[in-house]
């Protein structure tokens, strides 16, 4: 299928058809007069603005989130607009979620549509800030002031290629591309074809604008100055995996276009049968961490995890643990986190030689000599080599799991995490990890093939 086959296929699914157009509008109207009617009833100095896709009219048609801003002045309190906000959401949204942005905000539903009400303070540029939420009326200001009436649906286009390669999202699950910078990238390019185009030779590093001036320098994977505000980038939430993903796929994508780049195949878990046969002809360990899921919000929750990960590998390979991967996997179902570890299969020798100061340095040679002189775990003093001090010691550990069974829970951990970590935790062997619930996790990690691919 050639390319413009593809896109018009994919146009035709994402389109909001006019019933939908229709019925999303009667929705906002509904939202809209009942914040109002609250927002009078206690005579609260403030607006409402409907911001997000909806405002800008770049939603897909099946992806439907109603953002409403409660907007104040700036001479209210903080407290008060989150506790307005907060209250006045609850009286008109079920199932509601309590979230955090630098301001506390509610999600929650409107007759089966999800919709979240934010707090913000009214501001004219972004220098007059007083958080980051503020600045979102002046983004949907400004992509509805320079957004052509074409590039809503290229914007769309763009939307679903990243949904479907799984690079669409800025929160710290996906850490990919945020609809904000999805329409900056179309008003950069013009469509989404020269979009694909230009991104496919994308390096790490490349500053993007939308007008020549001399900007701040970011240390990130892409940046893309925001025309709102100066000093920010809008692709700071970008991986570095993200990112070089991302311009693998539009490579990809070009060479062979294909409908599975928007929408991709299910899954199909292999049998566990399978699944243990391909991990034992590797000839590597696999061991698990097993944790119970805090009970708190995904952008507090991953980066918490991310920052265990980097723990445990760091850790292991002080201890002298080679370690090859170390994957996780938040299984929603049964409120758990699985972190997997892929080490050598290996048990280390029972003593190590330790490495000390050169013996230039008396100093820390005296030092060194006093630390090892008496301790119980030295099989052999202190010694000279090539100029430099060693000393032979009794290994704690030999063996991965004896060690993260005895040190997992004094590692640096997320806050949250170290909490439960503290009360319980399971490590699991090879066996324990061949659940059904890490059927798809186990799939994806072994078959070797991208979303577009299956």
């Amino acid at each position: 299928m050639n390319q413009n086959n593809v896109e018009k296929q994919v146009s035709d699914r994402i389109l909001p058809t006019l019933e939908v157009r229709k019925e999303i509008e009667e929705i906002v109207k509904e939202i809209g007069k009942k914040l109002e009617k609250e927002i009078i009833e206690r005579k609260l100095p403030a607006s409402v603005e409907l911001v997000g896709s909806i405002a800008k009219d770049t939603f897909l048609k099946n992806n439907m989130d109603i953002d409403f801003f409660i907007v104040f002045p700036t001479s209210i309190q903080k407290e008060k607009i989150a506790k307005n906000t907060l209250d006045i959401g609850k009286k008109i949204l079920k199932d509601t979620e309590e979230s955090y942005a630098e301001h506390p905000y509610l999600r929650g539903y409107f007759k089966n549509y999800k919709v979240e009400i934010v707090p913000c303070y009214k501001i004219e540029n972004a220098k007059q800030k007083l958080s980051a939420v503020d600045r979102t009326p002046l983004h949907t200001k400004y992509i509805k002031g320079k957004i052509l009436e074409k590039q809503k649906q290229e914007i769309r286009l763009f939307k679903q290629f990243l949904r479907g390669t799984g690079c669409y999202g800025a929160e710290a699950e996906i850490e990919g591309f945020s609809g904000y910078l999805c329409e900056l990238l179309i008003i950069k390019y013009g469509s989404f074809r020269e979009l694909i185009q230009h991104a496919q030779n994308w390096k790490r590093g490349d500053k993007l604008t939308l007008t020549k001036k001399n900007y701040l320098n970011f240390d990130t994977p892409l940046v893309f100055i925001d025309p709102v505000d100066s000093n920010r980038n809008v692709a700071s939430a970008l991986s570095k995996e993200k990112f070089e993903l991302f311009v693998k796929v539009c490579r990809e994508y070009l060479r062979k276009p294909s409908l599975t780049f928007f929408f991709p195949n299910k899954v199909k878990p292999w049998r566990l049968e399978k699944i243990c046969e391909t991990l034992e002809k590797q000839k590597h360990q696999y061991l698990g961490v097993k944790i119970s899921k805090p009970d708190i919000i995904d952008e507090n929750l991953y980066p918490q995890i991310r920052k265990t990960v980097r723990s445990i590998w760091s850790t292991c390979e002080r201890y002298d643990f080679t370690v090859y991967d170390i994957v996780f996997h938040v299984d929603n179902a049964e409120n758990n986190i699985f972190i997997v570890i892929k080490a050598k299969d290996e048990v280390l020798p029972k003593t190590m030689v330790h490495r000390g100061p050169p013996t230039k340095l008396k100093k820390n040679k005296e030092e060194f000599i006093q630390r090892w002189d008496n301790d119980q775990r030295v099989v052999k003093k202190p010694y000279e080599k090539d100029e430099r001090l060693y000393v032979e010691i009794k290994r704690e550990y030999t063996k991965i799991n004896d060690f993260l069974a005895n040190q997992f829970k004094d590692l640096s951990l997320g806050k949250h995490i170290d909490k439960i970590v503290k009360k319980n935790f399971e490590i699991l062997r090879f066996e324990d990890l061949l659940i059904d619930n890490l059927g798809t996790f186990w799939t994806i990690y072994l078959d070797g093939k991208n979303s577009w691919e299956r």
